[in-house]
């Protein structure tokens, strides 16, 4: 302890989710003896929801940074200390148990997971020179096994990009080629890859989707010809200049329309109160695959958005899903979600609902197939859309409800254009 306790300042690692109790520290960005103002982001964490950066509340400078990158400390344990000069010339820091410099606090139970990189040593006499990279990236490289502090970067701003790490991985240095003897290095049988973050709260949650909702899932193909005409169209017009217009948008058009005409199926099971919960808003989630794993950021009150507003949601909220900028607070509320499996080629699934929801709209490949059309076999674009519900609140004839509106309204998909 000191004598005054303002000078050297803790900051805790702080709930940047609804209840989280843990983080990661993925990336610092400042090290001992850095000159930090209030509102200067300090580090990027990873939430079993999104990638946040984290700002200091006060002016200093860095005294000691607690714990590496790749550790996951508990929310309220103290990550950094800053000198803030505000106390007398006599002051001491704040003493605790000795550690190796560079490598803060000896891992105890709010300290988990601590994996450094391959070769680093087991002492060091200053803090390493993190590289920069964004939160994906350095996921990308943990996943390939690459050491990004070997990696030549070429970002506009000397950090590491995607294809520097892609590059790292195809073409290894010649130090990393070298065996320690004359003998080739054995190739390894199998990779292990920690499974934290969104990785992991994504498989907990299916996991107790999958064994608590009792799932239904149905299924129907439906001739697209006009909604594919109507996609061309309206990205000539100027209402949807510069917006992504595709067939996720009027998919997802359609479903908002199906749920507005079916509001029973907008709804949530409270196991606790055994009571069904109508919900009076349509936040629709999208499933969103990132590096960092699936997320389904949630766009509030989407059924009732005009379809240039819808578009310029849906964009932003892709975007900001795979560059690792999407806030936790996005990641909540939703009551309906849409997957587009079919940008990988696939023509159906049966998804798994998101927790807390009764029903996923999955959206199959699109593309020519014979189809009976005026009497004729003609060649037409078609898609099968998957529609899984929870049986408990959804019965056969509301889920079938809802899915042959969809289907109806992208077969003709005049009425989309309209507010519903």
């Amino acid at each position: 302890m000191t004598d005054n306790p303002q000078r050297y300042r803790e900051f805790p690692m702080p709930d940047v989710g609804e209840g989280l109790q843990d983080a990661e520290i993925i990336r610092w960005l400042v090290a001992t003896g850095d000159r930090v103002t209030d509102g200067q982001v300090v580090c990027e964490v990873e939430t079993a929801k999104a990638a946040v950066e984290l700002p200091i509340p006060y002016d200093g400078v860095v005294h000691e940074l607690r714990f590496p990158e790749g550790t996951t400390v508990d929310v309220g344990t103290p990550i950094i200390t800053v000198d803030t000069g505000t106390g007398t010339a006599t002051e001491e820091p704040p003493r605790r148990t000795p550690v190796l410099v560079g490598y803060g606090a000896a891992p105890g139970p709010t300290a988990r997971r601590i994996r450094r990189r391959p070769g680093t040593p087991a002492t060091a006499t200053a803090p390493p020179q993190l590289p920069l990279a964004k939160p994906p990236v350095r996921k990308f490289a943990r996943d390939l096994g690459v050491d990004l502090a070997v990696v030549v970067p070429t970002g506009p701003r000397g950090d590491v990009t995607r294809e520097d790490v892609r590059a790292a991985a195809q073409h290894p240095s010649p130090t990393e080629q070298l065996p320690l003897s004359d003998q080739p290095a054995p190739a390894p049988d199998e990779t292990r890859v920690p499974v934290t973050g969104v990785r992991r709260a994504t498989a907990r949650a299916m996991v107790a989707s999958a064994f608590t909702a009792p799932h239904v899932t149905e299924f129907v193909t439906v001739d697209v010809t006009r909604t594919m005409k109507l996609v061309r169209r309206l990205k000539g017009h100027p209402d949807m200049a510069g917006l992504r217009v595709g067939p996720l948008l009027l998919a997802a058009r359609a479903f908002l329309v199906a749920v507005r005409r079916n509001p029973e199926v907008n709804a949530s099971w409270d196991e606790e109160r055994q009571e069904i919960v109508l919900k009076h808003r349509v936040n629709l989630g999208v499933a969103a695959a990132t590096p960092r794993g699936l997320l389904v950021p949630a766009i509030e009150d989407a059924d009732r958005l005009t379809l240039p507003e819808l578009a310029a949601a849906l964009g932003e909220l892709t975007t900001a899903a795979r560059e690792g900028r999407t806030p936790p607070a996005a990641l909540r509320g939703s009551t309906v979600t849409l997957t587009n499996i079919g940008v990988f080629g696939v023509d159906t699934g049966t998804p798994i609902l998101n927790p807390g929801e009764s029903a996923i709209l999955a959206l199959g490949t699109i593309g020519p197939r014979p189809w009976v059309h005026r009497g004729k076999v003609v060649p037409r674009q078609v898609t099968t859309l998957a529609l899984s519900f929870d049986h408990r609140l959804v019965d056969g004839d509301l889920g079938s409800r809802v899915l042959a509106d969809t289907a109806a309204l992208l077969h003709d998909p005049r009425l989309l254009l309209t507010r519903a």
